[in-house]
């Protein structure tokens, strides 16, 4: 389903994941973003069979003591799947805290939030699909970068997400290096970022994101979007260093 938006969040997965013991399995042909189709199913296998090699942690970049979550990418089209809303968790996601957004934000949620995915390139919250350990800067063999296997798809699907709208990118920099909005979207880009607070700036983020989705208001500039966090955070708005790099909106963590 394709949501006409004026305000797209850009968010990266978490490591840690919640699976379940029962539920339908992964339909590729279910999820949203169907261009991406082809990508996602050219991933499944090689994921796979590098994960059932001796050598996987070292490919996968994880350590080996996690043998389980390692494990779960041998199981991507037999094991339960989880909606994404449920899936991914960690500091971010717990700022966030979907759980606990009244229905109207719940709704403006699905809308407005992309997961990039090194597994499935980007992700509604109503999708389903299995845990799985696998970052964006992996090189998978007879793949190569997962960050290069994205780039095309993700640049021919996402524009159509947005629309005319803005994008708030709240990816780290290995995500990020899957998708580069290009054109006249470079210039309704805005990164998220959190100075002088590293262990924080999850967390932020995540705060972001919320605020965004309680909001029943959508910024349609990247004005307004600092007009609109200004509300709630200490911002500061800096222009675009060129025309293929994005504005950046400082967010400073909130005090203690």
């Amino acid at each position: 389903m394709t949501y006409r938006v004026l305000v797209l969040i850009l968010l990266p997965p978490s490591e840690s994941k919640t699976g379940r013991s029962r539920g339908r399995t992964l339909d590729l042909e279910r999820l949203s973003l169907p261009g991406l189709t082809a990508a996602r199913a050219a991933l499944l296998g090689p994921v796979a069979e590098t994960s059932a090699r001796p050598d996987a942690a070292s490919l996968l970049g994880v350590s080996p003591n996690l043998t389980e979550e390692i494990s779960r990418n041998t199981r991507l089209t037999t094991a339960p799947s989880v909606p994404v809303a449920e899936l991914y968790t960690g500091v971010l996601y717990d700022a966030v805290d979907l759980a606990s957004l009244d229905p109207a934000a719940r709704r403006r949620a699905t809308r407005r939030i992309l997961v990039i995915s090194a597994l499935f390139g980007a992700l509604r919250l109503t999708d389903r699909v299995p845990p799985y350990r696998l970052s964006m800067a992996v090189n998978v063999p007879g793949v190569g970068t997962l960050a290069g296997h994205w780039r095309q798809p993700l640049a021919l699907e996402l524009p159509e997400q947005v629309g005319r709208g803005v994008v708030i990118d709240c990816r780290s920099s290995t995500y990020a290096a899957a998708w580069v909005p290009q054109g006249d979207l470079a210039r309704r880009w805005v990164q998220i970022r959190v100075p002088g607070a590293t262990h924080m700036a999850k967390h932020t983020r995540g705060l972001v994101t919320r605020a965004l989705c309680v909001a029943d208001a959508d910024p349609r500039s990247v004005a307004g979007l600092a007009d609109l966090l200004g509300q709630d955070f200490r911002v500061e708005l800096h222009e675009p260093a060129s025309a293929t790099k994005p504005w950046v909106l400082d967010v400073h963590p909130p005090q203690a």
